[in-house]
């Protein structure tokens, strides 16, 4: 499909009902959802590795690379563009976490810029005092800390989780959160369990005993609406290509720390935002890239969600998402119902079709007889897309012994997956669990 063909179709749903969920209308917008191999539809069930991209996003990073390729902070026109692209992209985040624009920045992703954020915050800690780190957490909100802490004599503290119910065990923060302590990270949606924390009550804790909280939200990101206000965090991180975007990196900085922060940065960089704490110069088509994919969040809050495109684009991506997860909570219904009538499947996560806001739509789960990676396999035989292993959950996998033996095959579902595809796939799960039973 040429760049000419992507503005062919409509974004805008031809619906009657702006609340109606219109799963063809959604997914119309994004191209690879029509694309096929040897006449068998793609299936794409790894959005939890990274999701499809709306075809704005597409054009928006397309229009920066043709018409706009410049650097930022120059007299002529497309630097002027660049100056735009960068401020309307701070806003654009700002409104998606519920945050302000200069309370934003952009990196590579969601990792690399929790690395250059520890190397700051790491400067004023000493020998004797703690982390809380978690094991359930992607091990970029992990790693980077575990490092600055080896280097720094710090001693590191565990939050651990429950393996029956897949929830933290949160009555251990008061034994292991205490007046030593300096950082409190944590994640809000499990990149493996699918489970959605109580990231607030970890924060809390951590900001009674004045320690610096970090929220991973990379996972929960796509799925429900981000008020880094109420969760009261210092620091929110999120990746564009899980939320339908390119692959660039966004992290909320809170203004009391981002002040107080001794910036990693080359001598002549603005000490003003967006320049003091960016990781460098930014990639402007991603930014263009990423508004883009917030702008369609805000669409689906237009098109489903009741809410007049004149409203601010907060309330548009709120009201947008919330219809996401409704129509979210009915694949996942059906998606636990059918694995639950499939013998010899074991999942890793809340099971219960009751609980479904408890969770996001990201299954693990093992077949008896099975590796992951056979399942997968499989699967992809059907060009069924999902993957296989322990996808950075390294505390997590080690915990429940998995790690040593192929991890766990993860689907997940998204807003742009249909029900017909849903189906699809626990038939070939039936299948396979048939032949070798």
């Amino acid at each position: 499909m040429t760049i000419a063909n992507l503005t062919a179709t409509a974004l805008a749903p031809q619906t009657a009902n702006p609340t109606a969920w219109d799963i063809e209308a959604v997914r119309a917008a994004f191209p690879a959802l029509s694309l096929s191999d040897d006449g068998r539809p793609r299936i794409y069930l790894d959005a939890p590795g990274g999701s499809q991209v709306p075809r704005r996003v597409v054009e928006a990073m397309t229009r920066v690379l043709v018409e706009s390729c410049a650097n930022e902070g120059g007299a002529f026109r497309t630097s002027h563009d660049s100056d735009r692209i960068l401020a309307e992209a701070h806003q654009a985040a700002a409104a998606f976490l519920g945050a302000a624009a200069d309370e934003i920045v952009f990196g590579l992703n969601s990792t690399s810029l929790l690395f250059h954020f520890s190397r700051m915050i790491a400067r004023d800690w000493r020998e004797g005092d703690e982390i809380v780190l978690t094991r359930m957490d992607h091990d970029g909100n992990v790693g980077p800390w575990l490092i600055a802490a080896e280097e720094r004599g710090v001693t590191v503290r565990w939050l651990d989780f429950d393996p029956e119910s897949f929830e933290y065990r949160y009555e251990a923060l008061d034994q292991l959160i205490g007046p030593r302590t300096r950082l409190v990270a944590c994640n809000h949606a499990s990149n493996m369990f699918g489970t959605i924390n109580d990231v607030a009550r970890i924060v809390a804790a951590g900001k009674a005993v004045g320690a610096i909280t970090m929220v991973d939200a990379v996972q929960s990101a796509p799925h429900i609406p981000l008020d880094v206000k109420a969760i009261g965090c210092d620091l929110l991180a999120c990746s564009a290509y899980k939320f339908f975007g390119p692959h660039a990196g966004v992290l909320y900085v809170r203004d009391e720390l981002r002040d107080r922060l001794v910036p990693l940065k080359v001598r002549p960089a603005s000490m003003d935002m967006p320049w003091r704490l960016a990781p460098g110069t930014p990639a402007f088509e991603q930014l263009a890239g990423t508004q883009a994919a917030i702008e369609h969040m805000a669409w689906l809050g237009e098109a489903f969600g009741g809410t007049p495109a004149s409203q601010p684009l907060r309330t548009r991506i709120v009201a947008g998402l919330e219809a996401a997860t409704a129509y979210e909570a009915r694949l996942m219904d059906r998606f636990l119902a059918g694995l639950a009538d499939i013998d010899g499947i074991s999942l890793f996560g809340i099971a219960s079709r009751n609980r479904l806001d408890a969770r996001v739509p990201t299954f693990s789960f093992r077949l008896k007889g099975q590796t992951p990676q056979a399942i997968m396999a499989h699967l992809a035989e059907r060009n069924i897309y999902g993957w296989a292993g322990d996808f950075y959950a390294h505390e997590a996998s080690g915990a429940l012994g998995l790690r040593e033996s192929g991890g766990v095959a993860r689907l997940g579902l998204s807003h742009y997956t249909s029900l017909a595809e849903v189906e699809a796939t626990l038939d070939a799960l039936t299948r396979l669990a048939a032949a070798k039973a």
